[in-house]
């Protein structure tokens, strides 16, 4: 009987100690889940099904301001990546890592494709998400914008639309067949732009709704907005 408790006791020493280790050696992700940069992230872990800790960061209170997050993060961003020691910031850097980390499919591996997924999300970057960023400054984060910054916004947005709507009119997504980071880069913008009244401008450009429809079903997104 005694001896049966201590190797019940030693299991349960063994078993609390593997699960320790197995928590340092989980990725931890330091963020929101309101901001469209740690969605970007965590949508990237759910469709790769990489093992990861979410430590929220609470914006609302200025927590990313503070020098605790200022450490991992020195421009008092969210995100933050931390995995075995190993530490980096910005979101599209992350997804990279976190697929190849996990080996996933988010990057294609023909060079061609490749490149394009790259000109997509520089597309996002450059083009579609600084104007769209001003609507949901003004609409969701009520941050008052100008009306000329609005005015240009506008067109900005819809020259950008206007582009994605051409290429997602011969495909299903920005590169081809497959979903790739590409996508899982306009995915937060599109989401928020579409609690705005900008929400109109895109229902004029079909293969973008079409595209967006389809996207916002996948479990991935679904688990990184809270809606599953």
């Amino acid at each position: 009987m005694v001896t049966a408790r201590l190797a019940a006791c030693a299991n349960l020493a063994d078993a609390e100690r593997l699960a320790a280790d197995d928590s340092l050696r989980r990725m931890k992700i330091l963020g929101h889940p309101a901001s469209t940069c740690t969605r970007k992230v965590l949508t990237t872990l759910h469709e790769t099904g990489h093992p990861h800790e979410f430590v929220l960061v609470d914006i609302m209170v200025g927590a990313h301001k503070q020098p605790e997050h200022l450490k991992h993060q020195p421009f008092g961003q969210v995100p933050a990546l931390q995995d075995n020691g190993f530490e980096m910031y910005e979101s599209r850097a992350m997804c990279r890592y976190i697929n190849e980390m996990a080996k996933g499919k988010l990057v294609p591996t023909d060079p061609r494709d490749r490149a394009k997924m790259e000109q997509w999300i520089s597309v996002e970057m450059s083009d579609f998400t600084p104007p769209a960023m001003k609507f949901i400054y003004h609409h969701i984060f009520k941050s008052p914008q100008s009306d000329d910054v609005l005015a240009k916004a506008t067109k900005d947005l819809n020259l950008a639309l206007d582009v994605m709507d051409a290429q997602l009119a011969k495909q299903p997504y920005f590169v081809g067949e497959t979903f790739t980071l590409a996508d899982i880069g306009f995915m937060p913008y599109v989401g928020y732009l579409m609690a705005t009244p900008e929400k109109e401008q895109v229902a004029k450009h079909g293969p973008v709704s079409s595209w967006w429809n389809r996207v916002r079903e996948r479990m991935s997104w679904r688990k990184a907005t809270g809606e599953a």
